[in-house]
């Protein structure tokens, strides 16, 4: 089907999946066959693994493999309440600055070791270190000191109240464990304490994992994962219908309405998979004045940006904060498209129609997100913005526009950014490791600061609400939509009400196993 021929059926594809809240549906699943162990399964990874070191990496398609990898000290249950993992329990003062965990004693490294107190400071103290270069460094901003009186006990403490700690240790990035020394080849021979050991891996083709017969949650069912990296959707779906794959992620969103009751295959289908936006450099001129930003967001419209490059499979938001979220800011809305409002804007700051030249850089990993930009290039044109498009590879995206923030304009989504502190902090403070965009704003810091030191829930989760308010009102970004997840699958794999994590983003394949493998 053509794209404009979608645009005029839109409602009807619109009807068939049911997603609710965010729980996870899964159709013509077999609850009550009794699994067995053995058998390779062989997934369709939508996406390119990079820099396989938990600590250093950026990407949700990296940690969406590890995390059948690593192990945090921490995490979360269904409800995302921090729960134990490699810690049986944990205790935290009443002043908020001393952190205890008590840990488990029966957790094996794949390397052979028993995980000790040891190498939870190691990984802890990695983290925090600027040479480590790690995406969530500024977890451990506030630590004072990590004391560990014997093996199985690890003293934390703080020199200041940071209220989101223990939630940021629920994430693999800031709370894997890693064994003690094994920072140096971690990203190109990860090892760590979950269920399947690395094997192997051809970048950008494949990955292999094992299963880790001594993983402390008793052995996984399968004895390989072969993770195969398809970006290209249409492949993706012929590996899954001619058998060569057993499962696949992110099914083509314009096949979707083919798998809606096609006993042939099992859908998994959940929402949010995550929130998509446009972001600006905000070191690059023009985009130094709010007004410049409020025209491109005035330029779009997003209702049919989602129809046309999501295919209706998402739900288009102002803010990004986890829609089931206490921090979600309903009260703000997105801006309606206005052609002559923008084109004002753009006066006003002076550039004159054609004036204000622009490269959209945009990642080839993500086809959707081409075909996003395609369709804004023409709105932005009609907005008097002489726009180029520049296609990247993902590798070519996160050197060029994550790493050296060599752009102008771009689109990202961003995935597992359940806890507030993760997504404003990481994302909009000056110092945040997931700043790529340059944003500096003072009095955003400080509104992000004071949550750090707000111990009262209710008062936190207000602050970052204001925090939503002034990246909508001063147009940091352009926030788009919440995007929905789904899986295909033969009918032959079991347990996949298990494969999606809490956060939605996340894959463990701990629970899966194969009929008749």
């Amino acid at each position: 089907m053509k794209r404009r021929d979608f645009l005029k059926t839109t409602t009807a594809l619109m009807g068939g999946l049911a997603i609710t809240g965010t729980g996870i549906g899964v159709a013509h699943a077999d609850g009550h066959a009794t699994p067995v162990s053995g058998g390779t399964l062989i997934w369709g990874h939508s996406e390119t693994t990079q820099n396989l070191d938990m600590h250093q990496t950026g990407t949700a398609s990296t940690g969406r493999l590890l995390q059948n990898v690593h192990e945090s000290i921490v995490t979360t249950d269904k409800d995302l309440n921090v729960v134990p993992n490699l810690a049986s329990s944990f205790e935290v003062s009443q002043d908020g600055l001393t952190y205890t965990f008590n840990l488990r004693d029966d957790v094996m490294f794949h390397t052979g070791a028993k995980m000790t107190s040891a190498d939870v400071k190691y990984s802890f103290e990695r983290c925090a270190d600027p040479a480590t270069g790690a995406t969530n460094f500024e977890v451990f901003n506030a630590v004072e000191s990590i004391d560990t009186p014997d093996d199985l006990t690890v003293i934390v403490n703080l020199s200041t109240v940071n209220a989101p700690f223990l939630s940021r240790l629920a994430e693999n990035g800031a709370g894997v464990v890693m064994p003690m020394g094994s920072g140096d080849t971690q990203g190109d021979m990860p090892v760590g304490a979950g269920p399947f050991k690395f094997v192997r891996r051809e970048f950008g083709n494949e990955v292999e994992l094992e299963r880790f017969d001594d993983y402390f949650d008793g052995p996984a069912y399968l004895d390989k994962i072969i993770s195969r990296e398809i970006t290209e959707p249409t492949v993706r779906l012929t590996g899954l219908r001619t058998g060569e794959l057993h499962m696949i992620n992110d099914i083509p969103l314009d096949r979707m309405a083919e798998f809606e009751g096609n006993d042939d295959f099992q859908t998994v289908s959940w929402f949010p998979l995550n929130f998509d936006f446009v972001n600006f450099n905000h070191d690059f001129e023009p985009f130094k004045d709010a007004r410049v930003r409020q025209a491109f967001d005035l330029m779009l419209d997003k209702e049919t940006l989602m129809l046309g490059a999501l295919w209706g499979q998402g739900t288009t938001s102002a803010s990004p904060s986890f829609p089931t979220s206490a921090s979600y800011n309903g009260d703000i809305s997105q801006r309606g498209q206005d052609f002559e409002r923008a084109r004002a804007l753009l006066a006003e700051a002076g550039y004159a129609p054609g004036e204000l030249k622009v490269v959209f850089k945009v990642t080839t990993n993500y086809p959707y997100h081409v075909d996003s930009a395609q369709i804004m290039l023409e709105w932005f044109r009609q907005g008097g913005v002489d726009m180029t498009i520049e296609q990247l590879t993902w590798s070519d995206w996160l050197s060029q526009v994550w790493v050296d923030k060599d752009f102008q304009v771009t689109m990202m989504n961003f995935f597992t950014l359940w806890e507030p502190d993760f997504l404003y902090y990481s994302l909009y403070h000056s110092t945040g490791g997931f700043n790529y965009r340059k944003i500096s704003e003072p009095a955003l810091d400080e509104m992000l600061e004071k949550a750090r030191i707000t111990t009262d829930s209710a008062a936190r989760m207000d602050i970052y609400k204001d925090v939503q308010t002034y990246i909508n009102e001063n147009t940091l970004d352009v926030i788009l939509w919440f995007r929905n997840g789904t899986i295909g699958a033969q009918p032959n794999v079991m347990g996949l009400d298990t494969v999606v994590q809490p956060n939605g983003s996340e894959m463990n394949f701990h629970k899966v196993w194969l009929k008749d493998a």
